[in-house]
This record gives structure tokens, C-alpha cells and sequence, in this order.
């Protein structure tokens, strides 16, 4: 009895002690917290190249898969060492035709970036005037707004001299922007300093794609049981397959859209057109909001050009397009591709955007459609451990048995083929090996 009450007594200390020091681990860490933010950030600066590397490699990954299916049916008698080459030209293409669509946007992008600051600082004094007669000409018959409207510009006035006047003397003003200008200059070359790396790194990457996929199972059948290495193993193939197909079918719908919107903006006669088409291309990555964020900055350009009316016109124009993209275009490039839900698009949009930025609504549809296919598989082994599967079929039955039928109707779009496609290549060329 005397050592039974000992043992309760040890394995009760033992219990607080793993309490006390969690306890003082979760406060150390707590109280740290700042300086364990800095260092992460500090890993992140560092590892930047290779996490540019690994997103060219990623999203060049299916051409070369492609282009290495077809030089093994060109030459089917290829020896080992000619394989080789071959899957090093294919890299190569693919890195080259990379860096041109990169050199050719910078191209279209910098001279109109330029062109247009230059004709926005000319013409914005006149601009600024001509807007003070327009209110000044529709308040006339209000004095009250009138008198309103001519406090707030004297307070915006006073204040714009208190700025100035902190920095009175020139050379402080001109040695604020020299210091500004330097700092953006290095932002800009640290950029493309790392996306250069980056394509070097990406190269390694593609090389040995298939020497790290094969690393990754080992790590994960050693590692993990084999229950939860094939789960695991599962889940990263969907993963990849959400994201693949999502940025592929993206890729593709958004260049779509940038050679129309250029056509049509060339046809209509704005100014900057190649610059706004390259400009409503790349946001159109971002679903649902991306053709906002590229139609206001673009409509305010034209707002402040020679014909201030475009910018109504193109406006009119950009939500005709997006119509079209949005029921036509879209679903014949990506289907449904993520599986999630208007409401949750827009859910994991506002999310992943407030916590990561342009990146986090670029990747936020795809990765929340890996989430939610995590918690519905979390879901149903729940249902079924707890014999209650009858729910589950209640549920598919009044909300997903239609859908799912419609899925088994309609054509797959030119994302899902691409993906069956690069997944037979591997199962024939890389798996049966």
C-alpha cells in the first residue's frame, strides 16, 4: 500500500514538473518572441533565392515533364547519356522561355512606368486646378459646402507648408530624397539579384527533381508509421495536383486575358496600352480581386492623360471583359479545379491576403481548397469511427449528388488535362522504375 502511494506521489511530481517547465518554456518563448521574429525574418532574407528557386522550379516543373514525354517519343532508342542531355535541354528551353517572358514584361513595363510618371508630374498642377473650378462651379449655389470645401483646402494647404517648413533647408530635402532613392535602389536590385539566383537554383532543382522526390519518400516512410506516411503522402499528391492545376490554368486564363484587354485597348486608342494589358494580366492571377486591383490604378492613369474620358471607357470595357472571362473563359481553362465554394473563395481571399499580402491571395484559393479537403476527410473518418455514416450520405445527397453529377457531364478543362497528362508521364517513366 506504502508503495502505491509513492508511485501516485512520483508520478505526481513528475506531472507538475512537466507542467512548471512547459509552463516556463511557453513564457521564455513569449517573452522572446521579438527577437525569435527577427530571427526567422533573418533566415527568410537569407533563403529568399533558394525560395524563388523552388517556386520557378515548381511552376516550370510540368513543361519540362512535357517536353521531356515528348524528346523520349522522338527518340525511343536514346541511350542513358543522351537522355541526359535531353532532360537538360529541356530544362534549358523552359528556363530560357521563363526569362524571356521576364525580360520582355520588364521591357513593356519600364519605359511606361517612366513615360507615365513624367506626364503625371507635368500635368497634375493643371489637373489639380481645373478639378478646383469644376467644384468651384458646382458649389456656386451651395455656400455652405462651398465655405466647407475652402476650410478643408486651407487646412490641406497649411499643412503641406508645415511640411515644408520642417525641411527648409535644401540640402536636407534633397538628402531625404537621394536617401529614399538609394533605399528603393537597393530594394530593386536585391530583387533581381535574387530572382538571378533563383534561376540558377531553379536549374539544380529540375535537374534533380526526381533524385528529391525520391529523398522526400524515404525521409517520410523512415520517419513517419506506414498508416500515416501513406496519408501524408496522399495528401501532398492532391496538394500538388490543387496548386498545379489551379497556377497552370491561372497562367494560361490570365495571359488570355492580357492579349485581349492589349487588342482592345489598342483598338479603342487609350494611351499606355501595352503597359495596362501587362498590368490587368498579371493581377488577374488574383481571383476575384485582381481585376479591381489592376482596373483603378490603370482607369486613374487614364484619368489623368490627354482624354480623361477613357478612363469611364475602359472601365466599361475591363467589366465587359471579366464578364467574359468570369463565364467563359475561366471555366473552359480551369473548371473547377479547387472545389471550394464562392462564399469560401472569397473567405480564404480576405484571410490569407490580411495575413500574407498579394501572395496570400494569389495562393489563398488553392491552399484553402487543401484545407478544406483536410477537415472533410478528417470529417468523414470521424462519422464513420463513430458509426454515423448515415449522416455523411444524408448530407451528399441533399447538397452534392447533383453537383456531382453535372462534374461527371461536363468536359474537363485544358488544366485537368494537362495534369493527366504529366501524371501518366510519371507513372509510366518515373513510378514503373
Amino acid at each position: 500500500m506504502k508503495h502505491n502511494e509513492n508511485t501516485k506521489y512520483v508520478k505526481i511530481g513528475i506531472t507538475g514538473a512537466a507542467v512548471l517547465a512547459f509552463g516556463f518554456a511557453t513564457a521564455y518563448i513569449l517573452n522572446q518572441s521579438a527577437n525569435i521574429a527577427a530571427g526567422i525574418q533573418v533566415v527568410f532574407n537569407i533563403l529568399k533565392p533558394f525560395l524563388y528557386g523552388a517556386l520557378i522550379a515548381y511552376i516550370l516543373a510540368p513543361m519540362c515533364n512535357r517536353m521531356d514525354e515528348r524528346f523520349l517519343k522522338w527518340f525511343p532508342n536514346a541511350t542513358e547519356k543522351k537522355k541526359k542531355g535531353l532532360k537538360f535541354l529541356s530544362i534549358a528551353i523552359a528556363v530560357i522561355l521563363a526569362v524571356t517572358v521576364v525580360v520582355l514584361l520588364i521591357i513593356l513595363i519600364l519605359p511606361q512606368v517612366w513615360d507615365s510618371t513624367v506626364r503625371l508630374i507635368r500635368i497634375l498642377p493643371a489637373r489639380v486646378s481645373y478639378a478646383n473650378r469644376m467644384i468651384d462651379q458646382l458649389l456656386k449655389d451651395q455656400p455652405e459646402l462651398q465655405n466647407y470645401f475652402n476650410h478643408f483646402s486651407s487646412q490641406m494647404e497649411s499643412g503641406l507648408n508645415d511640411i515644408l517648413s520642417a525641411n527648409s533647408s535644401m540640402m536636407q530635402t534633397i538628402q531625404g530624397i537621394v536617401n529614399n532613392i538609394t533605399v528603393q535602389l537597393i530594394e530593386v536590385l536585391s530583387v533581381f539579384k535574387n530572382m538571378f539566383l533563383g534561376f540558377l537554383i531553379a536549374v539544380y532543382l529540375l535537374a534533380s527533381r526526381k533524385l528529391f522526390g525520391a529523398q522526400a519518400k524515404l525521409l517520410l516512410y523512415g520517419v513517419f508509421p506506414n498508416k500515416w506516411a501513406k496519408i501524408i503522402e496522399e495528401e501532398v499528391r492532391y496538394t500538388d495536383k490543387m496548386f498545379n492545376g489551379f497556377f497552370v490554368g491561372k497562367i494560361i486564363d490570365s495571359a488570355i486575358i492580357g492579349l485581349i484587354c492589349f487588342a482592345g485597348t489598342t483598338l479603342l486608342g487609350f494611351e499606355s496600352a501595352a503597359f495596362i494589358s501587362v498590368v490587368i494580366g498579371v493581377t488577374n492571377i488574383i481571383p476575384f480581386f485582381g481585376p479591381f486591383i489592376g482596373a483603378i490604378p490603370c482607369a486613374l492613369l487614364l484619368l489623368l492623360g490627354t482624354h480623361p474620358w477613357d478612363a469611364l471607357y475602359f472601365l466599361i470595357f475591363i467589366v465587359i471583359l471579366q464578364q467574359i472571362d468570369g463565364n467563359i473563359i475561366g471555366p473552359k481553362i480551369l473548371g473547377n479545379t479547387t472545389g471550394v465554394s464562392s462564399f469560401w473563395v472569397l473567405f480564404s481571399i480576405l484571410l490569407f491576403g490580411g495575413l500574407w499580402g498579394i501572395v496570400g491571395m494569389v495562393i489563398a484559393v488553392p491552399l484553402f481548397g487543401v484545407i478544406y479537403d483536410i477537415v472533410r476527410k478528417l470529417t468523414a473518418r470521424g462519422l464513420e469511427r463513430n458509426q454515423r455514416e448515415d449522416i455523411l450520405q444524408e448530407y451528399n445527397k441533399e447538397f452534392h449528388e447533383k453537383k456531382e453529377e453535372t462534374k461527371k457531364k461536363s468536359k474537363p478543362s485544358v488544366s485537368d488535362k494537362i495534369n493527366k497528362q504529366i501524371n501518366e508521364y510519371i507513372n509510366k517513366n518515373v513510378n514503373n522504375k
